[in-house]
């Protein structure tokens, strides 16, 4: 199991940018799929953006493509999702996890084994 904790969540006004950190402990951080999930009020659990175990691939949700960005430090074992242009609709707990499987790639949220506690982000308009 990997242990991660998420920060840098907070309210900010549509049209402005947060930037969410990811760190990790535990087992090797630099061999697993990250990603970022949101969860808004009364609304499932959805992804939101991906990075695989080398940083070379990304994937998005289309509801985010073009606003936000997911890096990853692997030195510091730290995964970030910047956000842009922020929406109301934006507005969710924000959860970083792990992969289950080494070099995998995915997206669905039974794929992800460790989780983060959650950082909130809401967007006023």
């Amino acid at each position: 199991q990997v242990q991660l904790v998420e920060s840098g969540g907070g309210l900010v006004q549509a049209g402005g940018s947060l930037r969410l950190s990811c760190a990790a402990s535990g087992r090797t951080f630099s061999i697993y799929t990250m990603g970022w999930f949101r969860q808004a009020p009364g609304k499932e659990r959805e992804f939101a953006a991906g990075l695989n175990w080398n940083g070379g691939n990304t994937f998005y949700a289309d509801s985010v493509k073009g606003r936000f960005t997911i890096s990853r430090d692997n030195a510091k074992n730290t995964v970030y999702l910047q956000m842009n242009s922020l929406k109301p609709e934006d507005t969710a707990v924000y959860y970083c996890a792990a992969h289950k499987r080494a070099f995998a790639e995915s997206r669905a949220p039974m794929d992800f084994g460790s989780w983060g506690q959650g950082t909130q982000v809401t967007v006023s308009s």
